[in-house]
Order: C-alpha cells, then structure tokens, then sequence
C-alpha cells in the first residue's frame, strides 16, 4: 500500500517496481470497476483477480480510497461496500506470483480491515527543503547560470509536491532552449515555480 499525496512518487514507484521484477504493469481503474448494479462490480473485481492468478504482473489499484474508504461510513453506498468485501477476501485467498500495489491520496478514509491484507504500507511526503534542493540540482545542473541561488529555491518552491518541481524545472530548461539562452537565471525558474502554483490553483 503506498500512502500520499499526488505527485510524490506512487504511480512511479508502482512502475519502478514491475521494471526490476521485469513484470508487465497492469494498472486498474477503479472508476470503471464500480458500478451501482448488484454484483457487477464483485464479478468484474473477480476477473481482475482471475488475471492476477493467470497472468504475472503488478497490479496496480490507484485511487484506492474510491472502493477501500470504511465500510461502516454513513455516506457509503451498498455495492462499494459489497465489491470491498469482496477484495478483502479475494486478497485474502490470493496466492500468485503476481504483486498487487494500491495507492491513496486519502489515508485516513481506508478500512482498518484493508491494512492487515498488506506486507508493506509505504508513506511519501511532500519534499523537505533539503530534497527540493536535490530534486532541482538532479535536473539543472550544469544549466544553471553562476552563482545560482540554489539555497532561496526551498522557500519558493514549498508544498509543491516532486511532480509539480520537476515539471518547473523542466519547463525552465524549454524556456532557455526555446529563446536561445545559455544558462537558466535564477527569475527564470521562479517564474516556473510560480506558474506552477498558479496551476495548481485552477485545478
């Protein structure tokens, strides 16, 4: 079970994972597992369960809180707790080759019942500074321009998830490319960062 917030690692770890078992990655889409019929959700969870069983591979079920949030909660419809029930025991009598890998966003919404059917829960965090530092160093250097501030970056890049970072520095290093410039100026890539929150905004 990997636990946190979007763009720290989840999906990429999901995908890193079938690279070094060299498994084929499999990736499930709860939104179109679930349904308001009775007892589809449980028979289309059953073919996914069967695949596991006939075909190895990571599985991966992101989103998870959309089938696994408490089966007891008072905004809970009938068929999500039927197909929980039902992957609770399917996990349960699982005995393949194959891994099965969950993520959320929403910890604190997952039935308690759901932790006991995992080896592992893995947390990722939102990056320290010192790993904002790293995370732009591991992208620019050696376009940067002289004397680049790498130590301001923490400050303005803070709350930004490792996606949202790398993709500020990314586009700093399109902007140089695009008009011709030698190095990335520190102003380039706080603009970058800033449009990065202004994104986020509109979300």
């Amino acid at each position: 079970m990997l636990v946190g917030p979007p763009g720290t690692g989840k999906t990429y770890t999901a995908s890193a994972l079938a690279g070094e078992l060299d498994y084929p990655l499999f990736q499930v889409r709860l939104d179109s597992l679930i349904t308001k019929f009775m007892g589809e959700s449980a028979a289309k969870l059953r073919q996914v369960f069967d695949a596991v069983s006939n075909v190895r591979g990571v599985y991966f079920f992101d989103e998870f809180d959309a089938l696994g949030s408490q089966r007891q909660g008072s905004n809970d419809v009938g068929e999500a707790r039927r197909i929980l029930n039902s992957f609770l025991q399917m996990i349960e009598e699982d005995h393949s080759n194959s891994l099965i890998v969950c993520a959320t966003n929403h910890i604190e919404v997952l039935d308690t019942a759901l932790f006991r059917r995992f080896d592992d829960v893995i947390r990722y965090s939102i990056p320290t500074s010192d790993e904002i530092v790293r995370l732009f160093k591991s992208r620019l250097s050696g376009h940067v321009a002289k004397g680049f501030q790498w130590s301001k970056l923490p400050e303005l890049a803070e709350g930004l998830s490792n996606a949202e970072i790398i993709r500020a520095a990314d586009e700093a290093l399109k902007e140089t490319l695009i008009y011709g410039h030698d190095k990335i100026s520190f102003k380039m890539l706080k603009e970058s960062i800033a449009d990065r929150r202004e994104m986020r905004k509109s979300i």
